[in-house]
C-alpha cells in the first residue's frame, strides 16, 4: 500500500465506507505503535497512545488536507499525544552529552558490526537505541527504518529541519560511540 492508496482508502472513509478504516490501520499500526513507544518506552501505554492515535485521526480524518503523506500527518498525531502523556507523568529524559571523547573512527565501527551476523546486528542495534533518550530513539527510528525525510520528521515532531539534522548528526554519533563501547566490552569477555 503507497502513498495513493492511502488517499483512496481515505476518500472512501470519507464517503462512509467506514470499514475501510481498518486498511489504513493495518498498514500503519506497527509504525505508531512503535513510535508511541520509542517516546514512552512502556508497552501498556504505547499500546493506549496507538489506540487513541487511531481514534483521533479517524475523527479529523475530514480535515486531513492531503498536503503531505498521510503517514506523516498520523505519526505526528501518535508523537503529539505521546508526548503530551509524557508532560503528564512528568517523566525526564537523558540528556545527550555533547562533551563525549572520541577515540574511534565511524569507519573502523561500521567494519566491526558488519563483521557480525544479521541476527547480531540486530541485537545490537536494538540495543544502542534502548540506550538512548526517547526524542533521540524517535529520530533515528523515523529517519532510518520509516525512511522519512528530515522534511517530514520536522513536520512529525515540529522541529526545525535544520535542528533535525543537527540531531540526527548527534545521535549517529552517540550511536557510534555506544556500538564501540559494547563491542569492547565485548571483545574483553571473550579475550580478558
Amino acid at each position: 500500500m503507497n502513498f495513493e492508496s492511502d488517499n483512496f482508502y481515505i476518500e472512501k472513509v470519507l464517503n462512509n465506507d467506514v470499514s475501510a478504516y481498518s486498511s489504513l490501520i493495518d498498514k500503519h499500526k506497527e509504525m505508531v505503535y512503535t513510535i508511541a513507544f520509542r517516546i514512552l518506552r512502556n508497552r501498556e501505554d504505547a499500546e493506549e497512545i496507538a489506540q487513541d492515535t487511531f481514534i483521533k485521526a479517524y475523527q479529523s480524518l475530514s480535515k486531513f488536507r492531503k498536503e503531505s503523506k498521510f503517514s506523516t500527518w498520523l505519526y505526528r498525531i501518535v508523537y503529539n499525544t505521546a508526548i503530551s502523556r509524557t508532560r503528564k507523568k512528568k517523566i525526564q529524559t537523558i540528556e545527550l552529552n555533547d562533551e563525549i571523547e572520541k577515540n574511534f573512527s565511524e569507519d573502523e565501527i561500521r567494519d566491526d558490526v558488519f563483521k557480525l551476523d544479521f541476527d547480531e546486528q540486530k541485537i545490537l542495534i536494538n540495543k544502542v537505541i534502548g540506550k538512548l533518550s526517547e526524542e533521540d530513539s524517535l529520530l533515528i527510528t523515523l529517519y532510518y527504518f520509516e525512511e522519512n525525510t528530515t522534511e517530514e520528521i520536522a513536520e512529525i515532531t515540529g522541529l526545525s529541519q535544520s535542528n533535525v539534522k543537527v540531531r540526527l548528526h548527534r545521535v549517529r554519533k552517540r550511536l557510534y560511540e555506544e556500538i564501540q563501547e559494547i563491542l569492547n566490552n565485548e571483545f574483553k569477555e571473550v579475550y580478558p
